[in-house]
């Protein structure tokens, strides 16, 4: 009788194992894609209209992601859309592209790999879980390796950048746990969850981008490829896709995984200046990319408990 059921168990939990690899590995390429943020931001739209540009990243791509489900929030749904919007979007791309413009790059994305700590807090308060010291070890030797990638012995520090940076983390670290948390309404697909939030975000940031920043001057067709790119793939496809991994993976080892976006803006900035990475950068990207494998893994206390 053992021996027959035993078999189905074991082939349960590699197919188990198996998809779960295969979602954390579709879900990293996400980080990966926000990584070029700064990149197209600072190369290919117009300077001085972060609200404006936040707005245009969420608005239109949320608009065409209610075509796309022909999907509206039911009930409870339309004050938790604009709840989770207003973090992950509304007041997260903002503060992003605040602190980006008052901190160097490398303070910035410092400051951003602060995130998986965050979450790592909130996922107790919030959704109750038992305080991972595993997670929140690797959590701060990644945000350490970031550091060694990214910074500068002349980086400057501005209090609003500093502000806006750690407020940026918080908001999309509490709009991530919110979102495990409540998970996603039955018959609604992955790309209209993504679309309700994009809309409230823009729809949030829409009269702020259009009063306190107003339309740039001679968008060129240069700038509208920057938007596109960061409406249609940096927050449609892209959260559509986060979301749906939130909803299946650990919430806590997702997080890690958003250490891939400052590596890739390092990896990008370094080829466009054509400058080599230093053994120091090179050093913190192994470090940061121990510390996102390790945070896919169980703690050592729960393989014994799987062992046993």
């Amino acid at each position: 009788m053992s021996i027959t059921t035993a078999a189905p168990a074991s082939q349960s939990a590699n197919a188990g194992t198996a998809n779960r690899l295969g979602w954390t590995a579709l879900t990293a390429v996400v980080p990966m894609v926000w990584g070029t943020t700064y990149i197209v931001t600072t190369h290919m739209l117009p300077p001085g209209h972060p609200l404006f540009a936040a707005m245009m990243r969420a608005l239109p791509a949320g608009l065409i992601g209610l075509l796309i489900a022909r999907q509206l929030p039911r009930t409870s749904w339309w004050w938790k859309s604009l709840v989770l919007g207003t973090l992950n979007m509304g007041a997260f791309f903002p503060l992003l592209f605040l602190a980006a413009q008052e901190l160097p790059g490398g303070v910035a994305a410092t400051l951003g790999a602060a995130q998986p700590i965050v979450i790592a807090f909130l996922a107790v308060a919030i959704l109750h879980e038992k305080l991972s010291a595993w997670r929140i070890t690797w959590g701060v030797l990644g945000m350490i390796g970031v550091a060694l990638v990214v910074l500068s012995p002349e980086a400057a520090l501005s209090p609003m950048g500093v502000l806006a940076g750690l407020g940026g983390a918080a908001s999309m670290g509490t709009g991530v746990v919110l979102t495990k948390k409540w998970g996603r309404p039955e018959g609604v697909s992955p790309i209209g969850l993504a679309g309700w939030q994009l809309t409230a975000g823009g729809a949030v940031l829409l009269l702020p981008a259009l009063v306190i920043d107003g339309v740039p001057p001679n968008i060129d067709g240069t700038a509208w490829l920057g938007y596109g790119w960061l409406g249609i793939v940096g927050a449609l496809i892209t959260f559509t896709i986060w979301f749906d991994g939130i909803r299946r993976l650990p919430v806590t080892s997702t997080a890690l995984l958003g250490l891939l976006s400052p590596l890739v803006a390092a990896i990008l900035g370094a080829a466009i200046a054509r400058e080599a990475l230093t053994l120091t950068q090179l050093l913190g990207f192994a470090l940061a990319l121990v510390a996102i494998v390790a945070g896919q893994l169980p703690s050592p206390k729960q393989k014994a408990l799987i062992q046993s």
